[in-house]
């Protein structure tokens, strides 16, 4: 099941979830001198094209991104999320859609590193293309994130982000990624997991959020945006969330005025809603 290119949904409603999230988690490792390492589980091509190819087939952006993109009074993660893309398009113009290895690389410092897991031949080799600018601190493997993760933690320096978000089109990506953050925590107890979902009316996604809150994490966040009611026949994604083990004790204050915001903003119908939790599990 490797069809899915990311290229078709680019700066969507679910790219502005992940990548905001993603943005303040990395901002707060960066609080700290210490190096750190960013795993991406299934980092797709790096860059995408708004104007040219897939991302124009159905123009997802122009929900996601695009609504967002004059907007000068936004709170401080959405407006640093903002920005970032903004560095891509240094003429004001949205062109381009920095994915998630991209946006990392644009906020870590260059002491950290990256390790960029792609499966997909053709978007494999225009990851390799996109990241050849940051040199050394981008290794990118041809290969399987899920199975990659054994192989890298935990990271030399015992801090790191895992970003695992996968396409689920084959609905054994869900179980994939119970197993995964499982090896992983073994591995790498205090590492934090930000883990992206679609939401669908298939039982494997709905029920996702319930087995995370299962895994022997410290504590874990979970935020979702539903950007309209779920269409009657079953069929779609209308919305998706991230969750996320270990988080920084300050994200679920950081996506408070978020939230709400990007509710109203990213909105397609009146079903529009989200969801911010946070726990922490009871030591022992």
């Amino acid at each position: 099941m490797l069809s899915y290119r990311h290229a078709f949904h680019a700066g969507n409603h679910a790219d502005v979830l992940k990548h905001t999230v993603q943005i303040a988690l990395l901002r707060y490792l960066n609080q700290k001198d210490k190096p750190y390492t960013y795993v991406d589980t299934h980092a797709g091509a790096g860059v995408y094209s708004l104007v040219e190819g897939y991302a124009t087939k159905n123009a997802e952006f122009t929900g996601g991104i695009a609504r967002l993109w004059h907007d000068t009074d936004l709170p401080e993660a959405l407006a640093d999320y903002v920005d970032v893309i903004h560095q891509f398009n240094p003429d004001g113009e949205l062109r381009y859609y920095p994915g998630s290895p991209a946006c990392a690389l644009q906020v870590m410092r260059e002491q950290d590193k990256a390790r960029l897991f792609e499966l997909h031949s053709s978007d494999s080799k225009l990851l390799i293309d996109n990241m050849e600018h940051y040199g050394r601190q981008a290794q990118v493997d041809v290969g399987d994130g899920f199975g990659g993760i054994k192989a890298v933690l935990p990271p030399p320096s015992r801090r790191g982000l895992v970003l695992i978000d996968p396409p689920y089109e084959d609905k054994g990506d869900y179980q994939r990624v119970i197993d995964a953050l499982g090896e992983g925590l073994k591995r790498f107890a205090t590492g934090t997991y930000a883990i992206w979902y679609p939401q669908l009316q298939r039982e494997e996604a709905r029920t996702l959020p319930a087995r995370l809150k299962m895994l022997p994490a410290k504590s874990w966040l979970h935020v979702a945006l539903s950007v309209q009611t779920p269409s009657p026949d079953g069929f779609g994604m209308y919305g998706s969330g991230m969750f996320i083990l270990n988080p920084p004790w300050t994200l679920h204050d950081t996506l408070k005025p978020v939230m709400p915001l990007l509710a109203k903003k990213l909105a397609q119908d009146a079903g529009a809603r989200y969801v911010l939790d946070f726990h922490e599990n009871a030591a022992g």
